[in-house]
């Protein structure tokens, strides 16, 4: 194995996010909002929550 097949965990997670919606059975409204979080370095788990509570007021379920 050649030094430059090795990807940093940061280009392995740049990939993760970038084909995330790409994924079978992901929702594609939860990996975009993934995705702008991991973007623009807001990935963590309190605005995880928060986007993920203002998905399900969008959708119209307030349980």
């Amino acid at each position: 194995m050649k030094e430059d097949d090795v990807k940093s965990g940061k280009e392995i997670l740049d990939a993760f996010f970038t084909d995330i919606a790409t994924i079978e059975n992901v929702d594609k409204e939860i990996a975009k909002s993934l995705t702008e979080l991991y973007f623009t370095n807001k990935l963590s788990d309190k605005n995880v929550v928060n986007e993920l509570q203002k998905l399900r007021l969008q959708n119209g379920d307030k349980d």
